[in-house]
């Protein structure tokens, strides 16, 4: 009982590291910039394709292994390899690793780039359904074109931190926080940044920010890069923990559906809110993965198969309807502190009065 407790701890917090930076991700566009992100898997599939099919072959000419055809067809005993070489130089382990985040935060970028030059043409919905066709293409393609990641099959990403023996999987837990956290910091330094209150006034009304002589598209850009590039790391830590890069787990449900979500209920536009969201419908879906089948008896019979995604539809429907503005609502962000902003009132209110 307590060996299962603990692995339900170890999933908890890894879903919550990963949908963390995911969720950060999401807000920097579309909470900060009200940009219509429905192909969030775009990036984090362009992370994994970082770790597993472009790093893993960086390890595979260090160990001395093929490459080419070979490395698809043959992929188990590739990483075999690799791994006994990775566990024998821990040191080419550790500049591997923050090579494959490195490689994954700009691949993310730079698919965020491409993405948004032609996107960014069209408004509201249509922009929408473009970054979700996009998101589509690069699934579909990888999934059927073997030579990327292994076509359907996927291949085997590296144990890069393996050389840790039993404590791999804390380690690499310890890892995925420690990404998160600093994603969060990271976000929140954005909001309170110039850059960040700039993405607040175009969503809030792009007509004065041109009139400020801003350009639209350019915030438009940085805020799908930077987006681009945080949910890329996360496609690569989760390739990197689970050990494996395969386009079909990077479903529009668990990639975008769930990470709107969280943003929805936590508070679009709040880094700490969307922090509360993932935390809580984290604990929410594994507590719904361990008793579904307790669960589905009470309701009908239904198929506990099929129990995660109403429950969850219908949490985002009771959200639109009764709390749209989240659990913590963003606040106002001040240029200056609240102490000088009020001496600045006080001190106006006075030569007033004095006049």
């Amino acid at each position: 009982m307590i060996e299962g407790g603990f692995f339900i701890l170890l999933n908890v917090v890894f879903n919550v590291g990963i949908y963390l930076i995911l969720s950060l991700s999401l807000n920097i566009e579309t909470g900060f910039t009200n940009i219509p992100q429905f192909g969030r898997l775009t990036a984090a599939l362009a992370g994994s394709i970082a770790a597993g099919g472009i790093i893993g072959r960086v390890a595979a000419i260090l160990a001395g292994q093929p490459i080419g055809d070979e490395f698809i067809k043959a992929n188990t005993h590739v990483i075999s390899e690799v791994n006994n070489y990775l566990f024998a130089n821990p040191l080419v382990s550790i500049l591997l690793l923050i090579l494959a985040l490195i490689t994954s935060i700009l691949l993310g970028a730079l698919i965020g780039l491409l993405t948004a030059l032609p996107a960014l043409r069209l408004k509201e919905a249509y922009l929408g359904i473009t970054l979700l066709s996009f998101g589509e293409i690069l699934r579909t393609f990888t999934y059927n074109y073997e030579p990327i990641i292994g076509g359907t099959l996927g291949v085997l990403t590296p144990s890069f931190l393996g050389f840790t023996g039993d404590y791999e999987t804390i380690t690499l837990l310890l890892f995925v926080v420690i990404m998160a956290m600093l994603c969060f910091a990271i976000a929140e330094r954005i909001s309170k940044s110039p850059l960040g209150r700039v993405m607040r006034a175009v969503r809030d009304s792009e007509l004065a920010i041109q009139v400020y002589g801003r350009s639209v598209m350019r915030i438009k850009i940085y805020a799908i890069v930077i987006g681009s590039a945080m949910a890329a790391l996360a496609g690569a830590l989760y390739s990197i923990f689970t050990k494996t890069s395969r386009a079909d787990v990077f479903t529009r449900y668990s990639w975008t559906f769930l990470p709107w979500a969280y943003i929805m209920l936590g508070g679009v536009g709040n880094n700490l809110g969307v922090a509360l969201g993932v935390i809580v419908m984290s604990i929410a879906r594994s507590m719904i993965s361990i008793y579904k089948h307790e669960i589905s008896s009470y309701l009908f019979n239904i198929d506990a198969t099929w129990l995660e995604y109403i429950l969850m539809g219908l949490v985002i429907i009771l959200i639109t309807m009764f709390r749209p503005q989240g659990m913590l609502p963003e606040k106002p962000v001040f240029t200056l502190p609240r102490d000088r902003i009020e001496e600045a009132r006080k001190r106006s209110l006075k030569e007033r009065a004095s006049s």
